[in-house]
């Protein structure tokens, strides 16, 4: 797979490491910053790698910021993108499993670079169960298209 991770000056420290294990399991990481630790805006480094995973270009996308939350809200504005905050492996796992979470997203301040390896391990690893989840997810995809609908001032289909 193709994993894009990217990281504001928060998460910089812990991209290496999440880079070293996405690489370890047979996967591609395209590295997208930032690359020093000068500050930047992590909404400007999240969408570098959403809008890879958006269209296409990436199968997974990996977002690290200070606490996972700010990338954790760009994240999940974007259409088709399931971003998951995880903080240990039990989180990662059930990210993709019930959740079919394709974007994950850690703190680079809360997290040591061996808790965030199995993290990533872990999420690379486990397959979406599918079943009853599915249909969650597509519940899911429906709100968001409802927002969507209702920011642009349309009426909400039932």
């Amino acid at each position: 797979m193709k994993i894009a991770v990217s990281c504001d000056h928060g998460g910089l420290l812990l991209k290496g490491p999440v880079k070293e294990s996405i690489i370890a399991h047979g996967h591609e990481a395209l590295d997208l910053g930032t690359h020093g630790p000068e500050s930047v805006d992590y909404p400007d480094m999240a969408v570098k790698a959403l809008e890879l995973l958006v269209r296409g270009a990436c199968d997974r996308a990996v977002l690290i910021c200070g606490t996972g939350i700010g990338m954790s809200m760009c994240a999940n504005r974007m259409p088709g993108v399931r971003g998951a905050l995880c903080h240990d492996g039990y989180t990662a796992r059930m990210a993709r499993l019930h959740n079919d979470a394709n974007c994950l997203i850690l703190g680079g301040r809360v997290l040591g670079p061996g808790v965030a390896q199995d993290i990533v391990e872990l999420w690379l690893a486990t397959p979406f169960e599918g079943g009853r989840h599915l249909e969650r997810v597509r519940k899911i995809e429906k709100i968001r298209e409802q927002t969507t609908q209702a920011s642009k001032g349309e009426k909400r289909s039932t």
